[in-house]
C-alpha cells in the first residue's frame, strides 16, 4: 500500500470515528432495538446519515472495489466503535462478507442483480449452517445435508438451515448446498437467490445472546426451490473452496469491527475507573482496578498488529487460511477477556443496560463461536502443525 493511499484511508477512518461518536452513539438508546436486532426504520434512519455525511461503504472505493485489507483495518476499527456503527456505514456481516466473494468471483450479470443492490444498502444473507439436532452442517461444512440436485435444466434444492444471520428482511442471499459431480465424491455449490422467496419458510427466529443485527438469526425450512445455471456462483461443486475464499477475510473483519467495540468498552470503563470513588481514592489508583485497565491496553494493542499482519499476507495474495485462524482465535479471546474486564470494573453499571458495555461485552462473546469456535481454530492450526512435523 502507498503511502498516500495509507494516507487517504486513515482519513476516512478519521471521519468514520468521527460520524459513529457524534451521529451513531446516540441511537444506542433508542427504543427501535429488539431481541432479534435494530428494526428496518432505524436501519434505513442510520444510512441516510451515512449517507448524507459521504461515509456509506467507506471501504469501497470510487470504482466500486473493496480496499485492500491494509486500508480496511482502521476504517472497520472506527466503524466499530457502536455495535450500530457496522450497520449505519454497511460494513456489517454478513454484507460485507458476500460483498468480498461477489466482487471475486460473480458474473457480469450476476453483479448487476446481486453486488450492486448490496452495495447500495440491500441486506442479504449466507445460507450455510444447519440445524444441529439434525446432524446438518456446523462448523464442519463437509457435514451439509442442504441437497441440490438437476431436474431437466433448472437445480431443485430442498434442506434446513439455522443460524442464518439477517434472513428476515434480507433481499439476496448466497445458499450452500450439496451436489453430485458425478465421481462419488462429495461436492458443494453456491447459488445466489433473490428474497423473499415462498420456497424458504422461516421457522423460528431463536432469541440469541447477541442483538446487534437485523433480521436476527433464523431457522429456515427450504423446500423445492428451483434455480437455474445463471443462479450458481461461480463454478458448479467448488462452494467448499469458495467458503473458505469468504470465510479467511471474513474472520479477519470481524476482528477489525469488534477491536472497534472493545476499544469503546475500555474507554467507557476508563472514564467510569478514574470518576468513582472507593475507600478514600479512584479506582484506577486501587491495583486490582489500574492493572486490569493495563491488561486491556496491552490486549488491544496485540489484536490490532496481529490483524495488521493477516491483513498484509491476504494482501499479498495468500490464503492465509491459518493465519486468519491464529488471528480469529487470538483476538477473539483477548477482546473477550478485554470487554470482561470492563464490566468487572463497572460493577452493578456493567451489567445493566445504562452503558453500551454490557452490550459489547455480550457481542464479542458470541464472536468467539462465529466464524468458527475457537476449538476449531484450533484444532486447524494443530493439523498444521502436525503436517509440517511429518515433512523431510
Amino acid at each position: 500500500m502507498t503511502a498516500m493511499s495509507e494516507n487517504s484511508s486513515f482519513n476516512i477512518a478519521e471521519r468514520v470515528e468521527h460520524f459513529v461518536r457524534s451521529i451513531v452513539t446516540p441511537y444506542e438508546a433508542d427504543d427501535r432495538r429488539t431481541a432479534h436486532g435494530p428494526q428496518e426504520e432505524l436501519v434505513h434512519e442510520l444510512r441516510a446519515k451515512a449517507r448524507e455525511a459521504g461515509l456509506f461503504n467507506p471501504h469501497i472505493s470510487a470504482g466500486g472495489e473493496a480496499l485492500c485489507h491494509r486500508e480496511m483495518v482502521p476504517i472497520l476499527r472506527a466503524s466499530g466503535l457502536s455495535p450500530l456503527g457496522p450497520l449505519a456505514l454497511n460494513t456489517a456481516a454478513p454484507d460485507e462478507g458476500n460483498v468480498h466473494l461477489l466482487s471475486k468471483i460473480a458474473t457480469g450479470s450476476q453483479r448487476v442483480r446481486f453486488l450492486e443492490p448490496l452495495l447500495a444498502g440491500k441486506r442479504s444473507a449466507f445460507l450455510m449452517s444447519e440445524p444441529a439436532s439434525e446432524g446438518g452442517a456446523g462448523s464442519d461444512p463437509t457435514m451439509l445435508k442442504t441437497i441440490a440436485h438437476r431436474h431437466n435444466d433448472t437445480w431443485v434444492i430442498n434442506g434446513r438451515k439455522a443460524f442464518i444471520t439477517g434472513f428476515a428482511g434480507a433481499e439476496a442471499a448466497i445458499l450452500m448446498a450439496r451436489t453430485d459431480r458425478g465421481d462419488g465424491k462429495m461436492a458443494a455449490t453456491m447459488f445466489l437467490v433473490k428474497l423473499p422467496n415462498s420456497a424458504i419458510h422461516i421457522d423460528r427466529v431463536p432469541v440469541t445472546i447477541d442483538n446487534s443485527m437485523p433480521g436476527g438469526h433464523a431457522t429456515l425450512t427450504i423446500t423445492n426451490l428451483i434455480v437455474s445455471d445463471e443462479d450458481i456462483l461461480g463454478a458448479p461443486h467448488e462452494g467448499f473452496a469458495y467458503a473458505q475464499l469468504r470465510l479467511a477475510p471474513a474472520r479477519l473483519t470481524h476482528c477489525m469491527r469488534w477491536l472497534g467495540a472493545a476499544t469503546r468498552a475500555h474507554e467507557i470503563a476508563t472514564e467510569y475507573a478514574v470518576g468513582r470513588r472507593a475507600f478514600g481514592k479512584s479506582l484506577i489508583e486501587h491495583e486490582g482496578v489500574g492493572f486490569m485497565l493495563a491488561d486491556n491496553r496491552i490486549a488491544l494493542k496485540q489484536s490490532e498488529l496481529m490483524i495488521g499482519w493477516c491483513a498484509d499476507l491476504l494482501d499479498t495474495g495468500e490464503k492465509a487460511s491459518i493465519e486468519s485462524s491464529m488471528v480469529k482465535v487470538a483476538v477473539s479471546e483477548a477482546l473477550f477477556s478485554v470487554a470482561d474486564r470492563c464490566v468487572q470494573i463497572m460493577g452493578g453499571t456493567g451489567v445493566s443496560a445504562d452503558t453500551v458495555v454490557e452490550q459489547i461485552f455480550r457481542e464479542i462473546r458470541a464472536f468467539r463461536i462465529y466464524d468458527g469456535p475457537t476449538e476449531v481454530h484450533k484444532w486447524s492450526i494443530a493439523r498444521q502443525i502436525a503436517r509440517e512435523s511429518e515433512r523431510p
